[in-house]
């Protein structure tokens, strides 16, 4: 099991979780519109979910990054998440996980879903000791995610600018920050 001994921590409810993406205008005025992702986003490409308010930030640079200047909220059903982790792969080889190299491609070659985790982040992008999980899924997941496993997408790029900007000036109340806390896959 890929998630033995690993926590994943995130905004969530009873049927919703919370993942963050990072675009350029062009897809994130359309994904607000269509509340899914639309001719300009690119489904044949691996796309990337972080659950980590933090990481997206690290990753986009606060949104200052070209292309990942808007940054989505975007709540997917948790049994689509579920499905997600219980398909992905770890993108790289573990042998507690796979025994041997051979396995991990054989997974890796059938599997749509990568999984990797990585430091998460604090306010100025230093490492935590706790991990982020990112999800990053293609072919026929991409089009489950943008048919059936998005709920709700929510622009948070004015609020990323005013937490940027009082960062920057260290006015920050980390109280601001998306609570997110230990996933649980119980879904009720």
């Amino acid at each position: 099991m890929i998630l033995e001994n690993k926590k994943i921590y995130a905004k969530y409810d009873d049927k919703t979780i919370r993942v963050y993406q990072a675009y350029n205008d062009r897809i994130a005025d359309e994904a607000l519109e269509l509340n899914t992702f639309g001719n300009n986003f690119k489904k044949e490409r691996m796309t990337w979910i972080k659950p980590s308010f933090l990481w997206m930030m690290y990753r986009s640079g606060w949104g200052t990054k070209k292309d990942q200047e808007r940054i989505l909220a975007i709540d997917i059903y948790r049994v689509f998440f579920e499905e997600l982790l219980s398909k992905a792969v770890l993108s790289t080889y573990d042998i507690n996980v796979y025994s041997t190299r051979d396995n991990w491609r054989m997974h890796l070659s059938k599997s749509n879903v990568r999984c990797q985790f990585d430091p998460d982040r604090d306010i100025y992008g230093n490492p935590l000791d706790k991990r982020a999980i990112q999800l990053g899924i293609k072919g026929d997941m991409v089009e489950k995610y943008l048919t059936k496993g998005i709920y709700n997408i929510i622009d948070m790029t004015n609020k990323v600018r005013e937490y940027r900007e009082h960062i920057n000036n260290d006015l920050f109340d980390i109280a601001l920050l998306p609570v997110e806390t230990e996933y649980s896959s119980e879904i009720k």
